[in-house]
This record gives C-alpha cells, structure tokens and sequence, in this order.
C-alpha cells in the first residue's frame, strides 16, 4: 500500500467517525444541499436523469399492500414538479440491484424501463419500456424488448438515446440459462443482447452481444461525440473469470467484447456490482470494482478515443470498499466517481473529483448508513453546479422501512 494511499485512509477514517448520520453538510470540496423529494411510504431504488434545460428526473419505486408503483418527479431549482406515476401493478418486480430508470430522448420526449413479472419464480420477469411525451404525465402501452417470453430473467436495462428520438437497449437475457438438463456448456448463460427502439416504438431485430455475460450485474452505456454506442458489463468466462468488458456500436454494428482491464477476479457466483461509463464528446471513462486475489479495489480508467483505449487504471478506493459505483465525466477531462465503503457499523458513500494527474485527491463521505437496512445502489446525474445524488434511505428498524434522498452536490470554487 502506498504511503499516500494509507494517509487516505487514515485521513477518511477519522472523517468517518465524526460525520453525522443524517444530515448532509458543507466541506471543503463539496457544498451539499438536501432536495427532499416527493416520494411516499416505503420509496426506495432511485435513479435520476438530467433534462436538456438542467431539470433533474428523480425516478423510485413505492410499494403499497399487493401493488407496487413506478414513480417520477421533476426538480426545478428547488422546487419539485407532483409526483407522477409510470406504472402501477402487481407484477412490478422489486430488487435492490436491478431498478427502473428514465430517460431523455433527442426529441424532448422520456422513455422509462421496469421488470415485470411473468411468473411464479422470484427470477422470472420480462423488461417493459414505455414513452412520454408530456414530461411523464402520461405513458404509452409498455412494449417488450426481447423476443424471448420464457419465464426466465430478462434486466439489468440501459438506455442509451440516440441523436433521433429513439434509443437502443441493452439488458441481460436468460433465455439459455439453466436451459440444459446436465452439465454445463459456455452458452448455458445469461446473454448480453440489445435492441435500436425507434421513436414511434418500432423494433429492430435484436443483437447478441455475449453469449455468457455476469449472472446479475448492472450494465452501464453511454454515447460518444460520433453518435456511437459504447456500453460496459461484467463478464464470465468458462474459467470464471468475472472481469469488466466493453462493446462499442459503430454505425449500427456492434464490436466483438474487449476486457477494459485484466484483473482476474475468479469468482463462482455473481458479486451483483456492476460497471459505470460516462462520455462527454469522445472523453469515456469507466468505474469498476474487483476483488482479484482477495483484495476488494475500486478502479477507474479514462479514454480519450470514445472507449476503443483506456488508460493503465487508476486506484480510488481507501481500504475497505464494497463497490456500487457510478461515474459522471466532465468538460476537462476530469469525473466525478460515487462507490461504497465499510465503516466501523455501516457504510459509506464517497464521491470525489478524480483527474488522471492527481487521481482521487480528496474524498468525502456524503452520508454514512448506520442503521438497519442499506443505501443500495447510488445513483448520479450532472447538475448545473455539480451533480446530484440520489440513494434509498432507511428510516428505521426494518429494512422494508425505506425513503428515497437526494441531494444537490456543487463544486466548491
């Protein structure tokens, strides 16, 4: 360990042991501000999109008695828009790591991605897509992007917009796994497959992108200065190694996977902690986590190419990371990257300014989880001053007992 890095963690830890538990405050690098949103009893699994007029979209799930919601609302400064429901049934499925998300399209309109169930397994449920184009007062009939109807599992979504008012999407497919009677062969897998949804909802043919991706890991994409596609997920090869790879579309043409960095993590299960990317023009960088050789890391590397190359990886963490990243590119070059740590009774979610000349100089805790329950899976959008982040919040003894936060994170000068 570097003497640098465990002055960081020294540093962090004494910061760990005084930060308040419910209250963001002001520091030296971010000025944080609460925007208590408009969510009901049990919110949970937010994620947030930014409008092209700086307007935030906070996305959650509620449930109540046998149904379950899909929700949004609309941040304007400091005022939120009525909170306004995507879908509501009892066939929404609810997990922590595998959430609905919203997003913007080239045409002003909004397109929104949940999972319904569509059996009685705990694993079986479809991805369902809807539009709006009323700022999310009302949705068009939700279509499925695969072709498969199995009672298999179907998320992990990205949506990616394109420069025409559609967008591509990219999910994890179960249609081949545990699909043989005995043994196991390299196919029997999740797949990593995709599919262009043209504005007025019409389906190009789908596209197999891997044949044996992660079992149940995040899929993260953006889009770079070209217009092209460039999306990253974990993958799993037959020795099962579990590591980060990358696909491009290029005019439509989708790239053989390439693996963003050899860590080698050999694991025999899926650890649910998938990539991040973001791209600004052909700036991409990506967030992951490892724990090759037993040693749990949180890495980050940056491209100037739109993702064909990436730099050697940056280290992030402090110690004791347990991952959940996510990642925000900047105009100069620089990020802003989100992950999870343990603490002494809970965790922590840090975010910090990363740059490639002084890596992560400076890490804050943005609020520390003592409590029963978890944060789940933070989630970041750009913000004019900064960036805002949203996280499931526990408020008492049960892990059920949930509301959703966000808070407004500016750069301070």
């Amino acid at each position: 360990m570097s003497k640098c890095l465990a002055a960081s963690i020294l540093i962090l830890a004494a910061f760990f042991s005084s930060f308040p538990a419910t209250h963001a405050e002001e520091t030296a690098l971010f000025r944080l501000t609460d925007r208590a949103a408009p969510v009901g009893i049990s919110a949970r699994e937010p994620s947030l999109a930014t409008l092209p007029d700086g307007r935030i979209i906070l996305s959650w799930t509620e449930e109540n008695g046998a149904e379950a919601e899909v929700r949004m609302a609309i941040l304007d400064g400091s005022e939120w828009s009525d909170a306004r429901t995507i879908h509501k049934s009892s066939k929404i499925y609810i997990n922590w790591a595998d959430f609905p998300s919203v997003a913007v399209l080239a045409d002003g309109g909004l397109a929104a991605q949940w999972l319904k169930l569509n059996g009685e397994g705990d694993y079986q449920y479809d991805v369902n897509i809807a539009f709006s184009m009323d700022e999310g007062r009302s949705w068009t009939e939700p279509l499925i992007p695969h072709d498969d109807r199995s009672q298999r599992e179907h998320g992990f979504v990205s949506l990616i917009p394109d420069q025409f008012g559609g967008l591509t999407a990219l999910w994890l497919d179960g249609r081949e796994y545990d699909n043989q009677t005995e043994g196991e062969s390299f196919e029997n897998a999740m797949q990593l497959r995709a599919r262009q949804v043209d504005s007025d909802g019409a389906m190009k043919p789908e596209s197999l992108l891997d044949a044996r991706a992660c079992t149940c890991c995040q899929t993260s994409a953006a889009r770079t200065a070209s217009g092209d596609f460039v999306a990253v997920y974990r993958d799993r090869t037959a020795e099962e190694i579990r590591d980060i790879s990358i696909v491009r579309s290029i005019g439509g043409e989708w790239t053989q996977p390439l693996t963003v960095h050899n860590d080698g993590w050999e694991i025999a299960g899926c650890p649910v902690n998938g990539p991040a990317i973001d791209a600004i023009g052909d700036k991409a960088t990506v967030i992951w986590f490892t724990a090759a050789s037993d040693e749990p890391r949180v890495r980050i590397a940056f491209s100037d190419d739109g993702g064909m190359q990436f730099d050697e990886p940056l280290r992030l963490d402090l110690g004791a990371a347990s991952g959940r990243v996510d990642v925000l590119q900047m105009l100069d070059g620089s990020v802003l990257a989100l992950w999870m740590e343990y603490v002494s009774g809970g965790e922590a979610i840090v975010l910090c300014h990363v740059s490639r000349g002084t890596g992560c100089a400076a890490p804050q805790a943005l609020y520390v989880n003592r409590g029963a329950g978890s944060v789940g899976f933070p989630r970041m959008t750009r913000g004019e001053a900064g960036a805002f982040v949203a996280w499931t919040q526990p408020t008492g003894a049960s892990d059920r007992s949930t509301t959703v936060r966000v808070v407004e994170v500016a750069l301070a000068p």
